[in-house]
């Protein structure tokens, strides 16, 4: 070949782009590739945001969920271990069956959430290390009951060592598992309402470049209508709409599933925690009979106690009132949404008033040097902390529980909106792009 000859071919092109053959051609090429861009990115789009949609769903929502119950199974076992002991050498039938199930379910959970996690995944650390503890942990409870079990005092330590390590250890570790899953649901949600802008550019340009194209027509030619143009143009217009219909009521839906289910659920799973913790200091703080000080020289888990209510309640609630609005239960009754997600909260509300009433009697008791009269106020089967706890973790179940249905409810709708977008914005971009061609081709007939 020649030199010439690739100057030649430059030269050809330009005259076919200064004739009007050349220029349609290069008007209805630029048209057909315009719209299979816009079909292209909009499918891949939509189809990244629906895997995210599904993710939130059948995911990191559900892990999130098992995370949650691994930490709030572990905070009441150390409870139910902790009321079993004040109950002496006879531990009731009922709590050593809530302590197994407790148990139970956090093995089970923690061999779910080993199995849905990649090896390098940081989440697998923690998965592991609460494995490598847990067992410690329940070794160190029996030994505990054996000898509570003989009376001996060395009971009291063993617990009160068991307890530690679940807090030190275990919680923590299960914390971070909560976190980790909760940081992925909130990716999964951020990716599947996030506006696909991208595709929304491309098809304001596609329909601005057709209508540019039909005007240039009509100047030209007079003709008011290109057939195969005007179809491209309501295939593009159709294929808009439907993205930000379509986009719009998933984003609402979605949005709707994590401020009213999914963020609410959190908030009542941390209360839940939280009430469990307190509870278990409560316990705790008549099994060291004063043993463990802070630096102060108060009784630790007193304080812990103490601590724990502040951030279920924010205050003293014994003579009524509400909690603050940055405490965990406050947050729980703004979030809450319609009468079967407010009552639970409220009457979980006015328990723990009930709760901290029962506990201040139980403090005066002990403090007072009668602990035999302080013992069934924390554990007694009626008018005891234990009964009001009982009362709170009811209530707080009962809101999670419907929360869950708004949650699953909103999401799915959320999924639904997305559902044959990505093939329909395909379809609809081939549709296109044989409307440009088939307009200009009949165009370009009329110059032979």
């Amino acid at each position: 070949m020649s030199p010439a000859h690739p100057a030649l071919d430059r030269l050809r092109t330009a005259v076919a782009a200064t004739t009007e053959p050349g220029r349609l051609r290069l008007a209805g090429a630029a048209l057909a590739v315009l719209l299979v861009a816009f079909g292209a990115l909009a499918a891949w789009q939509v189809a990244a945001r629906q895997s995210a949609a599904d993710a939130v769903v059948r995911h990191s929502q559900p892990l999130s969920a098992d995370a949650a119950d691994i930490y709030r199974s572990l905070a009441d076992a150390d409870t139910t271990a902790a009321g079993g002991f004040l109950a002496g050498g006879q531990e009731p039938a009922a709590v050593r069956q809530r302590y197994d199930k407790d148990i139970a379910v956090a093995s089970e959970l923690l061999v779910k959430a080993a199995a849905n996690t990649d090896p390098a995944d940081p989440a697998r650390s923690r998965i592991t290390r609460l494995n490598a503890q847990l067992p410690v942990y329940t070794g160190l409870v029996e030994s505990a009951r054996a000898a509570g079990r003989q009376g001996l005092p060395l009971g009291g330590a063993y617990l009160r060592y068991a307890s530690d390590r679940m807090r030190e250890e275990l919680l923590p570790a299960a914390r971070e598992l909560y976190e980790s899953e909760t940081g992925r649901l909130e990716s999964d949600y951020a990716g599947a309402t996030a506006w696909p802008w991208a595709a929304l550019a491309a098809g304001i340009v596609a329909l601005g470049a057709l209508g540019w194209a039909q005007r240039r027509e009509y100047l030209r030619t007079h003709r008011v209508f290109n057939h195969g143009l005007l179809a491209a143009t309501a295939a593009a217009g159709v294929g808009l709409l439907w993205l930000v219909a379509g986009h719009a009521v998933a984003r609402t839906e979605l949005t709707a599933s994590y401020e009213h289910g999914a963020r609410s659920m959190q908030v009542l799973s941390e209360a839940r925690i939280a009430a469990l913790q307190a509870r278990g200091d409560e316990s705790l703080t008549l099994v060291a009979r004063g043993a463990v000080l802070t630096a102060a020289g108060d009784d630790a888990y007193e304080a812990s106690y103490r601590a724990g209510m502040r951030a279920l309640v924010g205050g003293d609630l014994t003579t009524g009132g509400e909690p603050r609005g940055g405490s965990l239960l406050g947050r729980a009754q703004s979030l809450a949404d319609g009468a079967a997600g407010r009552e639970p909260v409220a009457g979980a509300i006015r328990d723990v008033g009930r709760w901290q009433q029962r506990h201040g009697e139980a403090r005066a008791a002990d403090d007072g040097g009668y602990y035999e009269r302080a013992l069934p106020l924390v554990i007694g089967d009626k008018d005891s902390t234990g009964a009001a706890f009982d009362r709170v973790d009811t209530g707080l179940r009962q809101a999670l529980a419907h929360e869950e249905d708004d949650f699953r409810r909103a999401a799915d709708d959320g999924r639904g909106a997305l559902t044959g977008l990505a093939a329909g914005m395909a379809v609809l971009a081939v549709l296109g792009a044989a409307g440009v061609v088939l307009g200009i081709g009949r165009r370009l007939a009329e110059y032979r």
